[in-house]
């Protein structure tokens, strides 16, 4: 391989020749051998969103040259649309701060700008890292922005979008149930009639709450600690830097953000991030519950409570021929844990601040983006392979309900709880349903019983 020698703060190092990153991303490169893992496609278009939009703000305010800021918003431009991806090499579990994924941004782009000016790679006298891509920028702040930028724009993008689909289909389904009537249950146990529908319609109403929650992190997110450079007093930054950038930001993004209130509170905390966190996680929880409830309700065929048909998508075993398993909601489950897994790691880091900065963004970008996507493409393929054609089992829902036990609440009025009670426990010693007993007893007439007993008029 051939190579170039760059020069830093720590003296020579060789870079390959061909590479657009230069000495800093080759020796964290060279450290943080670790997971393999780099940060995501959509957080180097973000970050790359920042450094085209602080170009063109230093380019307004006189502080960078036309041509060299120029040939900045160009390089920067393909950054976005995901040009030069392979040169982003900065492992995960890194540096704290996410200094080296900041240079890595700022070499790649300086030596591309170098290539659009006719340039060798590494000519940094005409286009620094640092001295012109970094200008008005401190790791600490745009690292931070960068949090904010890409989760907005993948939440906007694709998790909201896939809970409004899958609300939308859950929906469809509670409004196609709504007059079949089923067995409720209560700690695993039978419980009055409740509809099918009724059952459906507090799963959408769940994804609904999960929407709004998610909605209330997005706009927290849109505030940016931008232009508080190192520790939030904004040195090196000129006047009316903020505001220009976070404008310029918002124009490249389609999403409005806008600078921090109080920047030292923006800059020393994750609180956006945490916030989100527990929006993902309580999202991951509710889904959870939902892929639960949808197993149960299609277990069998044979010895389940079977009241739902789930759509068969593979094979579910490699030894008992013919057997389905319920393969969508076990996915769902598993992103959930996942999901779950990773807010942890963003609660922990976020409570491990100190002082003027806290250094563990990187595992926090890299977790809330992986949380974000995981759960849009978990809900779309169970929405899709799953919701949207499950059907009602409606043989085995009046079997199970004519068989209710629980009827006997419908009774309390007329006879008194005790003796509901008994009768119920007599039916089911006696393996018969409520109204036989009844009748047998003389508790009450058949028409009486039939009007009382009857499950349409008990939902």
């Amino acid at each position: 391989m051939e190579y170039r020698i760059e020069n830093d703060a720590l003296g020579k190092i060789r870079v390959p020749a061909g590479a657009y990153y230069g000495s800093e991303t080759e020796r964290a490169k060279n450290n943080f051998r670790i997971s393999g893992m780099h940060m995501q496609e959509e957080f180097i278009s973000a970050y790359a969103m920042l450094k085209k939009a602080v170009a063109i703000t230093n380019l307004k305010l006189g502080k960078l040259d036309s041509k060299i800021g120029n040939a900045i918003v160009k390089a920067s431009d393909e950054v976005i649309k995901g040009k030069l991806q392979e040169q982003f090499v900065v492992d995960v579990f890194q540096a704290g701060a996410g200094t080296s994924v900041n240079m890595n941004l700022n070499e790649v782009i300086a030596n591309r700008a170098l290539e659009i000016l006719g340039r060798k790679k590494g000519d940094y006298s005409i286009i620094h890292p640092n001295d012109h891509v970094n200008m008005s920028q401190s790791t600490n702040d745009t690292f931070h922005c960068a949090i904010h930028i890409s989760a907005d724009i993948a939440i906007k993008n694709e998790l909201l979008p896939s809970l409004s689909h899958l609300s939308k289909e859950l929906k469809k389904k509670a409004n196609e149930f709504s007059k079949i009537v089923k067995i409720g249950r209560t700690h695993l146990q039978d419980a009055v009639p409740i509809t099918l529908g009724d059952e459906f319609s507090g799963y959408y109403g769940l994804i609904d709450e999960m929407i709004d929650n998610i909605n209330f992190g997005f706009k927290s997110m849109q505030k940016i600690p931008i232009g508080g450079t190192a520790v939030g007093t904004g040195i090196n930054t000129p006047k009316g830097y903020a505001k220009n950038a976070a404008k310029e930001i918002s124009d490249i993004s389609g999403i409005r953000f806008y600078p921090e209130k109080n920047i030292f509170s923006g800059m020393q905390n994750q609180k956006e991030e945490l916030l989100m966190s527990g929006m993902l996680r309580s999202t991951a929880i509710s889904l959870n519950k939902i892929s639960n409830d949808i197993r149960l309700l299609g277990s069998g065929p044979r010895a389940g409570i079977r009241e739902i048909i789930l759509p068969p998508v593979q094979p579910g075993s490699s030894i008992m021929p013919g057997k389905i398993n319920p393969s969508m909601a076990e996915m769902l489950n598993m992103v959930c844990f996942q999901s779950l897994g990773n807010c942890t790691a963003i609660d922990e880091a976020a409570n491990a601040g100190q002082l003027e900065l806290n250094v563990f963004m990187p595992i926090i970008a890299f977790n809330l983006l992986f949380t974000i996507r995981i759960l849009s493409n978990g809900i779309n393929s169970f929405t899709q392979k799953c919701v949207s054609g499950i059907t009602p089992n409606k043989e085995k829902m009046a079997e199970n309900l004519e068989r209710n036990l629980s009827l006997a609440t419908a009774l309390s009025p007329y006879i008194g709880y005790a003796k509901a009670a008994e009768m119920a426990n007599k039916a089911y010693k006696e393996n018969r349903t409520i109204k036989e007993v009844c009748i047998d007893e003389g508790i009450l007439d058949k028409k009486s019983l039939d009007r009382i007993l009857k499950p349409e008029n008990l939902v």
